[in-house]
């Protein structure tokens, strides 16, 4: 069995702002059915919705030297098993205690340095020897950095390999150098221009690509694609250098939490053989819920998105005008840049009845437009994964995208000649490609309705899961790490809190702050033979550590 520690910013449904968050929650889910034990760590946000950090437990609690800041930094361990799944959470207030996970790079960089540090760090406590230490983007870059430099010397460092998974190459995490080197002590080699360094700067996502094992991004065609200059934002050069450890493996959804059939956020829930009638139903209950005019024979076209110029939003704008007509509405989900929020608040007061610009994101409204919508739309400028289109599958809408990144891995392009194709698509980032294929769709779902519903029933039939990609991540986890071990039973209803060994603080006189208290493990075990067993292995293998247990 392999033992994999996923570390990320962010995970449904403790946390959630984008395609990251699906994904360390859905591929966890996925390999505890290919025998994998995994761990997921967290940071523990404020935000963090009470219902969790209710159930969470405490584990235990260590100081930590970060870089060459005077005072040590508290470091608290909470655990929390969902779905048979153990997470554990950093605790400390100073960092997360903010209602937002992303705030400003200042802020964010010593807090996600932190995060990177604990992690390492906390894994002695809680008794856990990873094979595998698999990253997501920027946030955990210095993981691997922090592995192969401050922890070399320990059984971690011995063992463990590291996967880096790029969600968005163009999110990198771009520091000043000094900063970087106070907050960290890193070697000095770690700041060379063919390592971490970055001009006059440092970039974290960089530094993580250059010291990881492996890189993995989240469809093969962005894997591909990021190798390019107009791709590759900056790091093409460094990408290629180390394209021997690249690869790509598209995501999934997960298909219990996306399940039309068990939905409550719908009006009426369906399958793959109740699809047609529920739709309707489902798109005049949207209509009525936005104030648009209530006709289910309406062509409605939805897109659900961060607002961004990643996302193919200026070629919406340029033809809304020509693609909203007497028999077509438009609905937006989503918040982003100020341009493009007031120009859709602006398109739909223009546009009474016809177009609804919801600025916000709602998750359940989000699915109630999956359930509603004939077609989804995604024309994005590039896009290394994407989800909506897999979501927009299995509620049966059909994807309208531009053929980029994983949308051109999971949308094949109609062809009504022979009926072949998933969704429909263009390929060259102009606005005429892209009203071209609305236009085709329209014509297809007004004049051949016998195509459209087998399209939709087609589209239904596809597996999106995360059963295959969990494979494809097994497999390269055994070959990253050997021959799998002999299957063993995974831990699925709760966590063992074992009573840790003691070791003496540096400095009596700290103590933990008042404000980060938490309740002390019901019951606690003590054996001197392995007190005296846990001070030596936690000497040799916890670096620049205080731990303070109790």
């Amino acid at each position: 069995m392999k033992k994999i520690v996923f570390a990320g910013s962010e995970c449904y449904p403790f946390v959630k702002t984008g395609g990251l968050g699906d994904v360390m929650s859905a591929l966890p889910k996925a390999l505890l059915n290919e025998q994998c034990d995994v761990r997921v760590f967290l940071p523990n946000y404020r935000c963090i919705p009470e219902e969790y950090r209710k159930e969470m437990k405490y584990v235990s609690h260590f100081y930590m030297d970060l870089g060459h800041m005077p005072e040590k930094k508290y470091v608290g361990i909470l655990t929390l098993v969902l779905n048979g799944v153990i997470y554990y959470f950093i605790d400390n207030e100073e960092y997360f205690s903010s209602g937002n996970p992303y705030e400003s790079i200042s802020k964010d960089l010593e807090k996600y340095i932190f995060f990177d540090k604990a992690v390492l760090a906390a894994l002695p406590v809680i008794g856990f020897e990873p094979d595998i230490i698999h990253c997501h983007d920027w946030q955990t870059g210095f993981i691997p950095v922090f592995l192969r430099t401050l922890f070399y010397d320990t059984e971690i460092s011995r063992k463990a390999k590291t996967i880096l998974t790029v969600h968005n190459l163009k999110f990198q995490g771009i520091a000043n150098r000094n900063t970087v080197r106070y907050l960290t002590a890193f070697p000095e080699y770690v700041f060379d221009g063919e390592k971490g360094g970055y001009g006059k700067d440092v970039n974290m996502l960089k530094a993580g690509l250059v010291f990881a094992d492996k890189i993995t991004t989240v469809s093969q065609t962005y894997c591909d694609e990021i190798k390019t200059e107009e791709y590759g934002e900056n790091l093409h050069p460094v990408i290629n250098y180390h394209h021997m450890k690249l690869c790509g493996i598209l995501n999934g959804i997960d298909y219990e939490v996306y399940n039309p059939k068990t939905d409550r956020n719908l009006s009426v829930q369906y399958d793959i053989n109740t699809a047609e009638n529920a739709k309707h139903i489902n798109k005049l209950t949207l209509q009525e819920e936005l104030g648009l005019k209530k006709d289910g024979g309406k062509f409605v076209i939805g897109l659900i998105s961060r607002l961004t110029d990643q996302k193919g939003l200026d070629l919406v704008d340029r033809i809304m005008e020509k693609m909203v007509d007497e028999h077509t509405q438009f609905v937006l989900i989503g918040t982003g840049d100020t341009k493009y929020e007031e120009t859709f608040r602006n398109y739909e007061n223009r546009y009474k009845g016809q177009v609804s610009a919801n600025i916000m994101y709602s998750d359940a409204r989000a699915r109630r437009l999956y359930a509603a919508a004939d077609v989804i739309l995604v024309p994005s400028r590039f896009e290394p994964c994407g989800l909506t289109q897999m979501m927009a599958y299995r509620y049966g809408s059909i994807p309208l995208v531009r053929a980029t990144g994983g949308l051109k891995d999971s949308v094949i392009p109609y062809n009504e000649a022979d009926g072949s194709g998933t969704g429909f698509s263009f390929a060259d980032y102009c606005a005429k490609s892209l009203l071209d294929t609305v236009n085709y769709a329209k014509r297809i779902y007004f004049t051949r309705k016998d195509l459209w519903r087998k399209l939709v029933i087609k589209a239904m039939g596809l597996d999106y899961s995360w059963k295959k990609s969990a494979v494809q991540y097994k497999k390269l986890y055994v070959a990253m790490s050997g021959m799998d071990d002999e299957p063993e039973k995974i831990v699925k209803s709760e966590v063992e809190i074992k009573a840790e060994p003691v070791v003496q603080s540096e400095a009596k006189s700290e103590k933990k702050p008042k404000s980060e208290k938490k309740p002390q493990p019901e019951r606690k075990v003590v054996n001197k033979k392995t007190v005296r067993k846990g001070k030596a292995t936690r000497k040799k293998n916890t670096p620049n550590t205080t731990v303070t247990t109790i």
